[in-house]
Formats: C-alpha cells, sequence, structure tokens
C-alpha cells in the first residue's frame, strides 16, 4: 500500500481523516498527473461521481476545488454507482474519473478513487507519482488564475446513460424475465437511484429494499455486507432470489429463495459455467483471489474449467485479466469484472448476468450452486488503530503461532493473515476439512494478534 492510497483508493474517517483539504489536494495532484501528457489542444476534463454519503457532497466541493484550480473542468455525474463512472469516463472521452465513496464502509467514512480516461484504476505507478506530488513536491502544482482555472458542468442524464449499458447486457432477445421475482437491497447507496429502473426495464418484478437513502443510513444493517434483512424479506415474501448490493454498487451478492447466500465464489462458478456453454468464457477460465473457498476449485476442475488466483483485490485480479486475456474474474465479497461490459467490478452488471442464467437454464439458483462444495471457512477480523499498522508480521508470537496451526492443519487446511487495504483489521482466515479446527485456530491466531498489538500500545 501506498502512503495514502489503499488497495482501493484513499480511504478513511470523512473530514478528521480524509479531510477537505487532502481532497483538494489530491484534486489538484490527480488533475495535474493524469492530463500531463495530454496530447491534443482541447481543454482537459474529469468527471466526478459520488454515492449517497453525507460526507460526499463535502468532498466534492474540495475536490472541484482542486481541479478546478489546475486549470482542468469537472463535469459532475451525482450520485451514480462507482462502476458508471468508469464507464461514463470512456464514453464521454473524458481524461479521468472521480468516485466518492468507501464503498461497504460505514457512513463515518468516505473514499476517493480515481480512474484514468480508460475506464480503468489507475496503476500503483500513478498512484505514487499522484502521491508524490502532494507529499514531497507540492511546489510543482502550478495553480492557474482568471479565465485558465477550469469550469464545473453538470451531466443531468448519467445515471439513466448507465442504466441503458448494463440492459445492454440483458439477454432479452432470447429470455422472458417477466416470471422472475426479485428481492433488490440497494444498501442505501449507488443502487438506489439505478437499480429499480434497470431491473424492472428489463422486466423482472423488482421488490426493493433499503432504497431510501438519508445521507447517514448507507450500509446500516443493510447491504451484501448485512444480509439479515434480505434473506429474511426473500423467505416472506416467496421471491426466486435476493440481491444485494454494497454503498457503491461494485458488489452483488445473492440470497436463493429459501434465504441461503450465495456468495462471490459461487455466482463466478455458475456464470462461468454458463459462458462456458455457450462458449464466450475466454481461454476457459476464472480469476479468483486466494480468498477463494476451495470447493470453487473444486467445482471448477470437476466442469473442465480452469481456475487462476492472484492476491486480495480486485485491482490484482483485474491485472491477471488483462494480462492474460481472461472475462470473467473477481472475489468472495462479490467484487466481480465481466471484462467484455465493463473495466471495473460491477453489482448491478453481475445480477443481470445472473438473471440471464435463471431465465436460461429454467432452474433456482440453489440447484444451480448444488454441486458446488462447501469447505469450513471462517473469517475474522481484528480491529487495529492506524499506528498499529504494518506490525503484525514482524511480531514472533503472532508468526509462531500462525506456523504451528499450519504444521497442526498441514494438507487438510490453509491459513491466510493479512492487513486490510482498506479499513484498520488484521484480516486471519482459516479454511479446513474439520469446522472445529478451524474455529479454534482462526479464534486463536485472532487472539494472539489483538493481545500482542494491545500490549505493544501499552
Amino acid at each position: 500500500m501506498g502512503r495514502l492510497f489503499g488497495t482501493d483508493g484513499a480511504r478513511g474517517v470523512a473530514i478528521t481523516e480524509l479531510t477537505c483539504e487532502l481532497a483538494m489536494q489530491i484534486g489538484r495532484a490527480a488533475a495535474t498527473v493524469l492530463t500531463r501528457h495530454k496530447t491534443d489542444n482541447a481543454k482537459a476534463s474529469i468527471m466526478i461521481g459520488k454515492d449517497t454519503r453525507i460526507s460526499s457532497d463535502v468532498l466534492e466541493a474540495a475536490l472541484i476545488a482542486g481541479i478546478a484550480s489546475v486549470g482542468v473542468d469537472v463535469q459532475l455525474l451525482g450520485v451514480v454507482p462507482t462502476p458508471a463512472v468508469a464507464y461514463l469516463v470512456k464514453a464521454h472521452n473524458a481524461d479521468a474519473g472521480v468516485m466518492i465513496s468507501a464503498s461497504h464502509n460505514s457512513v463515518e467514512y468516505n473514499g476517493i478513487k480515481l480512474f484514468s480516461g480508460t475506464g480503468f484504476k489507475l496503476p500503483d505507478s500513478v498512484e505514487e507519482e499522484i502521491e508524490e506530488l502532494i507529499l514531497d513536491k507540492p511546489e510543482q502544482i502550478q495553480l492557474k488564475n482568471s479565465c485558465d482555472i477550469g469550469r464545473v458542468s453538470v451531466i443531468p442524464d448519467a445515471a439513466e446513460e448507465y442504466i441503458e449499458h448494463i440492459k445492454s447486457a440483458a439477454e432479452t432477445s432470447e429470455f422472458d424475465f417477466d416470471g422472475l421475482t426479485v428481492a433488490i437491497d440497494c444498501a442505501n447507496g449507488s443502487a438506489s437511484v439505478t437499480a429499480e429502473k434497470l431491473f424492472s426495464g428489463i422486466g423482472a418484478k423488482c421488490l426493493m429494499l433499503s432504497n431510501t437513502p438519508d445521507g447517514c443510513n448507507i450500509n446500516d444493517n443493510c447491504g451484501s455486507t448485512h444480509l439479515d434483512n434480505i434473506k429474511r424479506f426473500v423467505t416472506e415474501n416467496d421471491c426466486d432470489l435476493g440481491i444485494a448490493f454494497d454503498g457503491d454498487a461494485d458488489r452483488c451478492l445473492a440470497v436463493d429463495h429459501g434465504g441461503n447466500i450465495v456468495d462471490g465464489d459461487k455466482l463466478i462458478a455458475i456464470i462461468s459455467d454458463y459462458m462456458k456453454e455457450k462458449g464466450t468464457l475466454k481461454k476457459n477460465t476464472a480469476v479468483v483471489t486466494v480468498m477463494s473457498n476451495l470447493g470453487f476449485r473444486t467445482y471448477m476442475d470437476k466442469n473442465g474449467m480452469n481456475t487462476v488466483c492472484t492476491a486480495v483485490g480486485d485491482r490484482y485480479v483485474l491485472e491477471e485479466m488483462l494480462k492474460s486475456g481472461y472475462n470473467i474474474g473477481g472475489e468472495q465479497s462479490g467484487h466481480i469484472i465481466f471484462l467484455d461490459y465493463a473495466t471495473t467490478g460491477d453489482g448491478q452488471l453481475t445480477a443481470v448476468q445472473l438473471l440471464n442464467l435463471l431465465a436460461a437454464s429454467g432452474k433456482k439458483i440453489d440447484q444451480l450452486i448444488s454441486e458446488i462444495p462447501d469447505y469450513p471457512q471462517v473469517l475474522v477480523n481484528v480491529v487495529i488503530t492506524e499506528n498499529e499498522k504494518g506490525k503484525w508480521d514482524k511480531i514472533s508470537a503472532i508468526t509462531d503461532v500462525i506456523e504451528n496451526a499450519k504444521t497442526k492443519m498441514g494438507k487438510n487446511g490453509r491459513i491466510l493473515v493479512r492487513e486490510s487495504g482498506t479499513e484498520p483489521l488484521i484480516r486471519v482466515m482459516v479454511e479446513g476439512t474439520d469446522y472445529e479446527s478451524v474455529q479454534f485456530w482462526s479464534e486463536k491466531i485472532a487472539s494472539v494478534i489483538e493481545k500482542e498489538l494491545c500490549a505493544g500500545e501499552e
């Protein structure tokens, strides 16, 4: 991770950590770096989208001031999903895009994600260049004055343009969605402005949940990280399935008609199989991360498909897809990339692909995932403070207990411990054939991490 940017942009508690001053500096530096190699004479422009959290308007104002102060125009998209920014930047030939969102995090957090003019998230090297301007070489940022500053305009139909793009992925010419009743949880976030129009527009009967944002209720016991509401709603209302997005709608998880969770692993598996049958699965391969359940790989092997694993983070999945020519990949969390349609993870696009599969097969989702084995997997998050970051793997008591657990579990399990790139957490994932062993070692490792890091603070 960089000094300002983590695995998914700059993120922190809004106003106090991700301050207005920092947002303005990011705007200035990003505009300087991302337009520095512009070869035509047209005025440079950067698009800004945002989610529904109360701090997004404030940070948007700071970003506008930063970008315009170095002579770059700003085009405002309003509240839209993160993948909408990625799509619209490329569609409108903008020089770059900014999304103000902390994704699945609670309302006190916010974040700034940057996209190049091609619609892809920035590589580490470019983010490092932006960081260097802000932290080490601010004198190289040249402010404009008079009529040389940037202008600010609004794109009024941004959400509608994105909706039409995602609707193009629906196979309505072959299949009919009229028979599907779908519960949709918008997390009181960005999907609140797009989901109902999108899914009713392709013929599905939609029952909406958590689609009334008030600035403070984003991801509040709703959405893809809090599935109890939609699980209950689906069973009580006899829905065919439930779909849950996160705050910026770049993730999608599902719930079957019995209220059982269908995670990103299972969605990637069954959609990959559908793509294979249609002949559209490039190189017969899906890309996932090391967090994916072993059951995913078992299913892929059994059904004649290949699996490629990367480090945790959708940017690493995308890098592998671009490098090797694959067209589907993602994470267990529901961050799934369909490169034939999008340059980043898109929850609503994932949901449309799932509906295509259900309509084509005539099967319920629980039938489609019935052959995917579930190995016991436990994830424990240990909360840390800012000054505890980067320390866990240098403490012998922690590394010793991890090595001991790996020895005891042997070939019957695997352990992954890592520091989150988006939240102040150490994530401990233990997976194996025996649930009791998995539970024991996940709790044991987490308790040692908590004890040692806390002891170091005293």
